[in-house]
């Protein structure tokens, strides 16, 4: 049962990986300053920023020992999460790419029907 867990927990990590590298990618091409970093060729570890804006700053550090969300402001830090919690607020982060990709198509679409 161990080893079982043990190989999810690291598939986990791997696919958290390459969606965090996939986020960096989508970010940069918003134009907002990213970078995903990975450890070797196993993808077992990661770490993530996004420069939101001004002295805005978002790290996401993931690896086999552990999960965390740190926001900081003006060097300080405003909130730092882990485990889940840094997950769903990832997700909140990809939730407003995503429909703020969705809203730029659909100002698209609707500036080319006019």
């Amino acid at each position: 049962m161990f080893l079982r867990l043990a190989q999810q927990h690291r598939q986990f990590v791997q696919d958290l990986v390459m969606n965090l590298q996939a986020l960096a990618i989508v970010l940069e091409r918003r134009g907002y300053p990213a970078s995903c970093y990975t450890c070797g060729d196993q993808m077992n570890s990661a770490s993530f920023m996004v420069s939101l804006g001004e002295n805005h700053l978002i790290r996401f550090l993931v690896s086999d020992y552990g999960i965390t969300w740190t926001e900081m402001r003006d060097d300080r830090e405003l909130m730092k999460l882990e485990g889940a919690e840094a997950v769903n607020q990832l997700q909140e982060l990809a939730n407003i790419v995503k429909y703020s990709m969705q809203a730029g198509a659909t100002n698209k679409t609707l500036a080319k029907r006019h």
